[in-house]
């Protein structure tokens, strides 16, 4: 029997990976929209914290930084500098130890030689070009500072390369010299605008053992070798004056006498022409003691470049930013596998969003919440609200309507329903189930298939629901609440009375009568004035419109009247309150009584001004006075609609 292997998924998303919970993540959403967040900046927050449990984009930029820092942290540009310095040293003691017991003249002279060397590395080695070794292994020692000056210009400007080239002897400079010829004559001719699609071919073909990368055209061919070049640059701009002179000065050595140095500039030339958007000129500060050779520093100066790249792609900072713009390559060639599942499960969770109709693009560009995101926030806010009537001692009616006519509309049965079922609708759905599967034709019934009849109350009401949204709302931790509420007395307007008319009224120095994605998406501005005399004008006229309802108002607010509404529609504001103000907002809840509304103020804090002033006004109108903490608002605003609906 053959054996099986199991290992990471590593070829795209995990295919059984848990889906992304759409129900947690529009919760997290609406949360920070009714904080007053756009539904723009929301997604942004979301994305970048992640779900409860999961990482998100803040997590993996961490990281990136954490990188970067540990990167320059660590290392230094030096290395190279460092080893032809050692070199030297060896090649010197070995030659003085081989020139010491030789009594002739010569060796004297020799030793005199040596002693007089310059002090600079770079001067050193250029006196000794024409030195006649008598020590092997010190001839051996100093041709290898040519072999490795060599190797490391190489791999400076071409990744992978002091791995390839096992040495630096003659053949490799005269192959390395006749690519470069190759390369800057075919970068020439693409410059000039030349087709070289022919000629980008040839040259794979010939010298492609020097591009691992593969690329596959001449502009990929000028990506790879740009980024690597202006690496190399980089790297020559973050050393001390000193190093650098060093350097060039060591790097006339390279190749013996070859044509190579000249090549290689001329070829950071075309590449400067041809991308000049690649970052030639910064420079970065390393500061740790691990040296690190040419293209090492190079290869680090590209990671450096790379992570910063990363980092502006999860910032998702820039205008039409998307995740889908994260390079998911490099995100796991910098922090591994791990990162790259994370970011493509934010990508997934996005795509999601929008796939699923949850987030949209509003005529003016903005994102905001589709009314199926609504609906999921309502119900969410309902079932926490429920929650607290319950614990208060009331029952939760789950009936669609109350005493029974029919309206002639159906819906799924859930537990606790007690509506007659609908008996041609449930075997309709038992037969469409089972068509075809089920031996002889026989139907069978499943809990799936019942639906229900759905009754209405036979008094609909007519609901104004006023809320405050002045900027004391805000202030004292009152505005989630507030929208918490209208959102779940909304849900069950719409879902279970549907009957039932409701208008939601927001008032601070105006009132405006608002639909409930509005009030989701409403930012708390600083404005003075608590204008429930317009409120309750416009509540009113929504009472009006639907004369044959029960009229019922509800008002939730923290502060006295200290705004009313002239008769051309200018607002007037005064703290301490008007006796103006005062008399308007009577005389609309006297309006209101007229048309037999049951009245009920749900005061919000322990303001004394504001208590005495709807005291008067529930003793004024035969309404009732309920005080929650803002924990209880939604029960006690919905448990009070509840009890309305039972007393009718």
């Amino acid at each position: 029997m053959s054996g099986y292997r199991y290992g990471r998924y590593a070829d795209g998303p995990d295919p059984l990976a848990p889906p992304a919970d759409l129900r947690a993540a529009v919760d997290e959403l609406g949360r920070d929209i009714m904080e007053g967040a756009s539904p723009e900046s929301a997604l942004r927050e979301l994305l970048r914290r992640g779900l409860p449990g999961g990482r998100g984009l803040d997590d993996l930029t961490a990281r990136l930084w954490q990188k970067r820092a540990a990167l320059a942290r660590r290392n230094r540009l030096d290395g190279t500098l460092q080893e032809v310095r050692r070199l030297l040293d060896e090649a010197l003691e070995a030659e003085r130890a081989a020139l010491f017991p030789d009594p002739d003249d010569d060796a004297r002279f020799r030793e005199a030689q040596l002693d007089a060397l310059p002090t600079g590395t770079a001067a050193a080695v250029r006196e000794l070009s024409s030195y006649d070794w008598r020590s092997p292994r010190a001839r051996e020692s100093y041709e290898r500072i040519s072999q490795l000056l060599g190797r490391e210009l190489m791999d400076q400007r071409f990744q992978g390369m002091k791995q390839a080239m096992g040495g630096v002897g003659q053949a490799d400079v005269e192959r390395i010299q006749e690519m470069l010829g190759d390369l800057n004559a075919l970068l020439a001719a693409h410059a000039s605008g030349q087709d070289v699609r022919e000629r980008f071919a040839e040259f794979m073909r010939r010298h492609g053992e020097f591009f691992p990368e593969d690329p596959k055209d001449v502009d990929e061919l000028v990506d790879v070798l740009a980024a690597r070049s202006a690496a190399a640059q980089r790297v020559m701009n973050s050393m001390t004056e000193e190093q650098r002179a060093e350097l060039s000065a060591l790097s006339q050595q390279a190749f013996g006498g070859s044509q190579v140095g000249s090549q290689l500039s001329a070829l950071d030339s075309l590449l400067r022409g041809l991308r000049p958007g690649e970052d030639w000129d910064s420079s970065a500060r390393f500061r740790g003691d691990n040296p690190l050779g040419l293209g090492e520093a190079a290869q680090a100066m590209a990671d450096l470049a790379e992570l910063d790249q990363l980092a502006e792609q999860l910032s998702q900072s820039y205008p039409g930013a998307r995740l889908e713009d994260i390079d998911l390559d490099a995100l796991v060639r910098q922090l591994g596998p791990e990162a790259g599942v994370d970011a493509r499960a934010l990508a997934e969770l996005e795509r999601l969003l929008r796939q699923q109709n949850l987030v949209e693009r509003a005529p003016d560009g903005t994102l905001r919440l589709t009314p199926k995101a609504l609906r999921q926030l309502g119900e969410s806010a309902l079932r926490g609200v429920l929650d607290g009537v319950r614990a208060q001692g009331r029952r939760d009616s789950r009936q669609a309507g109350a005493a029974g006519e029919l309206t002639g509309s159906t819906r799924p049965w859930q537990f606790g329903d007690t509506e007659p079922w609908n008996t041609p609708r449930t075997v309709t759905n038992a037969v469409l189930r089972t068509s075809g599967t089920s031996p002889g034709g026989a139907v069978r019934l499943d809990v799936v298939d019942v639906e229900v009849s759905e009754t209405e109350q036979r008094t609909r009401a007519a609901v104004a629901l006023c809320v405050d949204t002045s900027w004391s709302m805000v202030q004292d931790g009152r505005w989630v609440p507030m929208k918490r509420t209208a959102l779940a007395l909304h849900h069950l307007i719409s879902t279970r009375f549907r009957g039932d008319a409701l208008q939601i009224v927001t008032f601070g120095r105006h009132a405006e009568a608002v639909d409930v994605g509005e009030l989701t998406a409403l930012e708390g501005v600083w404005e003075q004035g608590t204008n429930l005399h317009h409120a309750l004008l416009l509540a009113g006229r929504h009472l009006r419109r639907h004369p044959d309802a029960q009229p019922v108002v509800l008002v939730v607010t923290d502060g006295e009247p200290t705004a009313h509404l002239e008769q051309d529609g200018e607002a007037v504001f005064h703290h301490p309150p008007l006796d103006r103000t005062l008399a308007r907002t009577v005389a609309e809840v006297d309006a209101l009584s007229a048309l037999g509304a049951s009245l009920t103020l749900f005061r919000l804090g322990d303001d004394p001004r504001l208590t005495a002033f709807i005291d008067r006004v529930a003793r004024r109108s035969g309404g009732r006075v309920v005080a929650p903490d803002e924990d209880g608002l939604g029960a006690a605003v919905v448990g009070d609609y509840l009890r309305s609906r039972r007393r009718r």
